[in-house]
């Protein structure tokens, strides 16, 4: 149930971030659905691959690649899913990172009560 949760919320975080970014575009709840899961299959299976091809570079900028991975991972999943669409690679830099700000929040506020946390 928490997995299912969790790509509710990654879905809400996604269909959000066109509000605040108008280089982001997200046709329908469907198509933030869609796109959620891929970002999420692509964050678990290739991701780390990448991390680990590109740590000598990671560790010179002192992390700050990561940003550009993920950047390039969230323009490659709008390029594969209809209705999810990037202006530009720059763009999907800010997008990441905005929907990353708002997935994390909106985690933290719905899975902490829903745990029962205070």
């Amino acid at each position: 149930m928490r997995l299912v949760l969790t790509w509710l919320i990654n879905a809400a975080a996604l269909f959000a971030v066109p509000y605040l970014m108008h280089s982001v575009n997200v046709t329908s709840v469907g198509a933030a659905l869609v796109a959620a899961l891929v970002l999420g299959l692509v964050n678990t299976l290739i991701r780390p691959v990448l991390l680990l091809l590109t740590l000598p570079v990671t560790m010179l900028s002192l992390g700050l690649f990561i940003l550009v991975i993920n950047g390039f991972l969230f323009w490659a999943v709008a390029q594969m899913v209809d209705g999810f669409h990037v202006d530009s690679f720059w763009s999907a830099m800010g997008g990441a990172i905005l929907y990353s700000v708002i997935s994390w929040a909106l985690s933290t506020l719905l899975l902490k009560n829903a745990d029962g946390n205070s």
